[in-house]
């Protein structure tokens, strides 16, 4: 893949493969679900609301440099949304190597103390097809713990795809 890589871009000289097991997510086991439903439905079962869904987005980077993803996919979701990056709370920035989040951060210009608060996938693990859920959960759960309104949440969907969702809490 590096000789794919360096034929469409010559300009670089050299790949310097930088992900390792101190700044990447690890192999872990994992379960997660989300309840989502109208309003009429979540009443007539007792359920009461916690946070609904104001925006989301998908879109598709350059597969061989793929890692910018969280950065072009968040300010499609806030661009949608009509916000910007200081009208959103919390972000959860879900990606299994640290120098993606570190990117993101950097590019969108966020403060550290407002991005995955509680760990991330490094910290908590990255188990596949259940860290979506797993994420909305803890974000929802700390804008209730600190009366936040708005967060954002990105996914890893890997090969330079991405999605944000921006929620509001209930």
């Amino acid at each position: 893949f590096d000789a794919v890589t360096q034929q469409r871009y010559p300009e670089i000289e050299r790949l310097n493969h930088v992900h390792h097991a101190g700044n990447s997510s690890g192999v872990v086991d994992g379960a997660a679900a989300v309840l989502v439903g109208s309003a009429e439905a979540g009443e007539k079962a007792g359920l009461k609301p916690r946070a609904r869904i104001k925006a989301f987005a998908n879109i598709g980077t350059e597969p061989c440099i793929m890692l910018t993803g969280p950065v072009d996919v968040s300010r499609k979701v806030l661009d949608q949304a009509g916000m910007g990056v200081s009208d959103i709370d919390l972000f959860e920035i879900n990606e299994a190597f640290a120098s993606v989040v570190l990117h993101s951060m950097a590019e969108l210009g966020l403060d550290h103390g407002r991005v995955n608060v509680n760990g991330g996938a490094i910290a908590m693990g990255h188990p596949l097809g259940a860290t979506g859920a797993m994420i909305l959960g803890t974000l929802v759960d700390e804008m209730e713990r600190r009366g936040a309104g708005t967060g954002l949440v990105t996914l890893c969907i890997g090969a330079g795809m991405g999605t944000a969702t921006i929620i509001e809490r209930i």
